[in-house]
């Protein structure tokens, strides 16, 4: 699966997007399955059914963003003190 731009960065699987301002991006249903994240600013970013399987996130910005029904396990990592399932990720 090829990636899609997004704010000026390639988003898909295994993207490295650290420290990325994706600020407000749509990425609903996005493939984003073992990305690298961290430090990404996805304030108010439309993370909808997003893949975020094996997915870093440690220290992202996720101040109201929506995670509703995106995909994650147990080796994507989260911002410290963020809960996932309370935003409305699905774990498989």
């Amino acid at each position: 699966m090829d990636g899609v731009e997004v704010n000026g960065y390639t988003i898909g699987p295994g993207a490295n997007l650290e420290g990325a301002n994706l600020e407000g991006a749509n990425l609903s249903q996005s493939y984003l399955q073992g990305a690298n994240l961290k430090e990404a600013d996805l304030t108010r970013a439309n993370l909808k059914w997003a893949n975020l399987k094996w997915a870093n996130l440690k220290w992202a910005d996720l101040g109201w963003a929506d995670l509703g029904w995106a995909q994650a396990d147990e080796d994507t990592e989260w911002p410290m003190g963020f809960d996932p399932v309370a935003a409305g990720v699905i774990f498989d």
